[in-house]
């Protein structure tokens, strides 16, 4: 791996740093106002996409911007993981945008400015997650994430709305000061610096002289660490994402699929491999343990869905349980479960969007949030409900879609760990996805409407809504076929 020192690295950031400022300057022109966030979400994808051949020929774009202590900077870098984090971010806020548009006009939401405004701020929140270079600059943009999505969870303003914000923003913010922290200032204490050494994922901050003379010390860091990244939604550190389904289904999608539960998931990532790496994880017995709170949380998260009726809240426990598919494969620190967790986090982020676009769609069209009253509704709605099929197939597992890829290797590597646990865990939640996700197909094409329901008037919602939400769903299946898209740069980052 080779450090290339470039502020090529600062652009995509930049980007989506001015793109909410023309949107409240614009907040007045409705159709210029939107089309920022297009043209934002355009030209950061492909400031991105222009790094490829540097990151995939090894090289390491970094760009130290300020440096506040010896050891503490404010510094971004492009490695292959957060390459992939900031593929995904731009390119889902295009047809997010799309999105956006048909179902806040067609339900005449308030409040359209402050909305896309900090729709947008989230987005750069999640790039600078992506290109955080150090343990600091995570940290900080970690938060904007935090902070400016509350006012999405309660964009409706009312009791409703506000109780599942503040819950939101208790259990985020106050597990990464009471626990993140912490952490952060305990590894400036003990290694002197927060940079993560990029280039080695077997390397940590840590050296192996701190991590012998301060076992306990460096574990502790570690749970904190752990406890304090509450946005991959790790039990019990869970219930503020089934309470964050209040907001619009579009900011839904954005916590589950693009921001929020991304920047948890790829954070954790992130201090697992860059932070500690896979030799002090596996001196210091972090690995096994870490993959088995994942594996209950997979289980029990699943188990939950199958009790909700809401489409939403069974999609929320949903993201519950696929978020610890991630963690199972960082942390048990072998190349074919890190590539299958690593994978994970571009696979999901694909269906789950797609998920959440179809429960939004479905509700703009009928107003219908109960699974249970949508018996032949797929036959009005066979774009928005076959897309969701297919997505829910990526859920569960199955070929060709992208989630049978990442399940595909995550199975392996408990295999090769020898971790039997693990092993029936992830195969139980292949049977339990099937549990909560097919009867919602079932329903939609092969069950009567009941003629009370006056099924028969209800159609698709606008196309700038289907049209977003069919185009996910087949990436999703593209990636099954093609997954060497992400998992190039998954080989570049873990050296496999």
């Amino acid at each position: 791996m080779k450090i290339i020192e470039s502020s090529l690295v600062l652009w995509p950031l930049l980007t989506t740093l001015a793109a909410p400022f023309i949107v409240l300057i614009c907040g007045r022109n409705i159709n210029l106002r939107e089309g920022i966030s297009f043209i934002a979400g355009t030209i950061t994808f492909a400031l991105v996409l222009s790094c490829a051949p540097t990151v995939l020929d090894g090289g390491i774009l970094r760009y130290e911007l300020f440096r506040i202590l010896p050891g503490i900077t404010i510094t971004f870098a492009m490695d292959g993981l957060g390459f992939i984090f900031a593929f995904i971010a731009p390119f889902l806020w295009v047809l997010a945008t799309s999105y956006n548009i048909g179902y806040m006009r067609s339900l005449n939401e308030h409040a359209q400015t402050r909305y896309y405004f900090c729709f947008a701020v989230a987005i750069f929140g999640a790039v600078g997650v992506a290109l955080a270079a150090n343990v600091f600059t995570l940290y900080l943009f970690y938060e904007i994430i935090s902070v400016f999505t509350y006012p999405l969870v309660a964009h409706h303003q009312d009791e409703e709305g506000f109780e599942g914000a503040r819950k939101y923003l208790v259990y985020l913010m106050g597990t990464s000061k009471l626990f993140l922290l912490p952490a952060m200032v305990l590894t400036y204490v003990l290694a002197g610096t927060l940079d993560f050494p990029l280039g080695d994922i077997h390397k940590g901050i840590f050296s192996p002289e701190v991590t012998a003379a301060h076992p306990d010390l460096v574990r502790l860091t570690y749970v904190l660490f752990i406890a304090g990244l509450a946005k991959a939604a790790l039990m019990p550190f869970h219930n503020w994402l089934p309470s964050a389904m209040v907001a619009p289904t579009p900011v839904s999608a954005l916590l589950h699929a693009v921001a929020v539960v991304k920047a948890g998931v790829f954070s954790v990532s992130r201090i697992i491999l860059s932070g500690f790496g896979t030799d002090t994880m596996t001196s210091l017995g972090l690995s096994v343990p870490t993959a088995y709170v994942a594996a209950f949380t997979i289980v029990a998260a699943s188990l939950i869905a199958l009790t909700k009726d809401d489409i939403k809240a069974r999609l929320a426990y949903s993201t519950v349980s696929q978020l610890s598919y991630v963690v199972i494969g960082v942390a048990l620190a072998v190349p074919l479960s890190v590539q299958g967790g690593l994978l994970h986090i571009g696979h999901h982020a694909f269906s789950k969007i797609t998920l959440f676009f179809g429960a939004g769609a479905i509700y703009v069209a009928s107003h219908l949030k109960s699974i249970k009253k949508m018996n032949g509704l797929g036959r009005q709605m066979p774009l928005t409900f076959g897309a969701f099929g297919l997505a829910s197939l990526s859920m569960i597992g199955m070929p060709p879609v992208c989630g049978f890829v990442s399940k595909w290797y995550l199975v392996n590597g408990a295999l090769q760990q020898e971790q039997l646990i693990l092993l029936i865990a992830l195969l139980a939640s292949t049977l339990l996805n099937a549990g909560y996700f097919v009867p919602i197909f079932y329903r939609a094409f092969f069950l009567a409407p009941d003629p009370a329901a006056n099924i028969g008037q209800y159609k698709e919602a606008p196309l700038c809504m289907v049209i977003p939400l069919v185009l996910t769903s087949l990436v999703s299946v593209l990636l099954g076929f093609f997954p060497g898209l992400f998992q190039n740069f998954i080989r570049v980052f873990g050296g496999f």
